[in-house]
């Protein structure tokens, strides 16, 4: 009886989406924390804003540079020694960004450390495998949606507190924000159990690991194909809407930080509500296929009104009418994941990891230079709107493609029906 006792209390704590779940709002909190410092500490070591805005896009495309081809490789990585320590170390690479960020003090330093923290994290990629790990199938897309909500958590009080902190020093951010890291460090180590089990771990292989050799298996999967597209398409859009939202805000509206502040509040709020609570009833009257078109079409919709508001009302209100467009992302994701098989998890969504990232490194240098061309037309002029047109051509077309995709897999699944019918 003893040893049954003693075998009990030594067991290894069992993994649960709890656990992930707080592992992800700290590490975005503490990624928040930068959002609204990062862009005037790189004014600090530059003479005009000409030059700031060079060098501010040197260093968001050195990260996403950097983390296009780390990715995949820690993703791979996980698939090999288990989630837990490709988080760790994700973890401990953020800390020491933003340490080494707080004391910076030439801007090649910020653009080093950059590298190095993209290449060191993959901590969205690696902690979408673990839900994967520990979530059946039919269960994917609704735990992907807690997932985002957490994302969404984090995106209102990271940038909230930023803010704040920031107000009293350029510099004090980083160094909380490091120290979120660290505190997410210490969680991982002590707390966040294991996800995948040793018989399904599989061997790293390099061929297998590189970016390309990634995507390229990404499509191969079967039901998965034309879906890079539309990730990538979709990915595209939303980095430039990212990129420009303030500066468009200011050409069009006159808003400030303040009025900016707010309006990144209210896309997380309406983000943690739809992927935390409305994403379960969504998905018992709608197929993850069916509900990632409509998605996909309310967000097309969306970015074409945002181009044409006049007013700075219509955002917000065209930010709690895209209810749809904030589950597109968690319904692809889970199609994406049941692609794959046990093995392959972090690879998989590693790859997938990884085109965002390289569309995060494109939106800046389509993104600012549509709202260069019109940055001299009067407020309120519907010409300003012209990146978030762009943005609604790219999400039709990734409308399009799914769509086909979907209508020829639904062709294809019927055809092998009527085929073992007759046999």
């Amino acid at each position: 009886m003893s040893s049954e006792l003693s075998s009990s209390t030594t067991a290894p704590r069992q993994a649960a989406m709890p656990f992930i779940l707080i592992a992800v709002l700290i590490d975005m909190v503490s990624i928040g924390l930068i959002i609204p410092v990062l862009p005037p500490l790189v004014g600090t070591f530059t003479g005009s804003q000409a030059d700031q805005a060079f060098w501010f896009g040197a260093v968001t495309f050195a990260f996403g540079v950097a983390n296009f081809f780390g990715s995949p490789v820690l993703g791979a990585l996980s698939d090999r020694f288990g989630r837990r320590p490709v988080l760790l170390i994700g973890f401990s690479g953020l800390a020491l960004s933003f340490f080494v960020t707080g004391l910076a003090t030439a801007l090649w330093m910020l653009i080093v450390v950059r590298l190095f923290s993209g290449a060191m994290q993959a901590n969205a990629a690696v902690a979408n495998a673990y839900v994967a790990d520990i979530t059946p199938p039919e269960q994917r897309a609704k735990r992907f949606g807690l997932l985002g909500a957490m994302f969404g958590m984090g995106f209102i009080l990271g940038p909230v507190m930023g803010g704040l902190l920031g107000a009293i020093n350029l510099h004090l951010p980083f160094f909380v924000a490091g120290s979120l890291a660290l505190a997410n460090w210490c969680y991982g180590f002590f707390v966040l159990p294991e996800s995948l089990p040793v018989e399904r771990r599989r061997p790293f292989d390099w061929k297998r690991a590189n970016p390309v050799a990634s995507l390229k298996g990404l499509t191969r999967l079967h039901g998965v194909g034309p879906l890079v597209a539309v990730i990538g398409l979709s990915g595209l859009a939303q980095f430039t809407l990212h990129t420009t939202w303030v500066l468009y805000t200011q050409f069009k509206f006159g808003w400030g930080p303040l009025q900016n502040g707010w309006s990144l509040f209210a896309v997380g709020v309406m983000s943690a509500l739809v992927q935390g609570f409305l994403l379960g009833r969504l998905l018992k009257r709608f197929t993850a296929q069916r509900l990632a078109v409509m998605g996909l079409i309310s967000s097309t919709i969306c970015f074409a009104l945002w181009g044409a508001a006049t007013e700075g009302w219509m955002m917000y209100a065209v930010i709690v009418l895209n209810v749809l467009g904030f589950a597109s992302a968690a319904a692809v994701q889970s199609i994406v994941s049941n692609a794959a098989d046990a093995r392959t998890q972090g690879q998989t969504l590693g790859a997938a990891a990884s085109i965002n990232s390289l569309m995060a490194v494109l939106a800046p240098l389509i993104g600012a230079p549509l709202l260069s061309m019109v940055s001299h037309l009067p407020h309120g002029d519907w010409r300003i709107g012209a990146p978030y047109y762009f943005c609604a051509a790219l999400q039709a077309t990734a409308t399009f493609l799914a769509i086909r995709h979907f209508r020829a897999m639904r062709a294809q699944r019927l055809a092998e029906r009527a085929g073992a019918a007759a046999t």
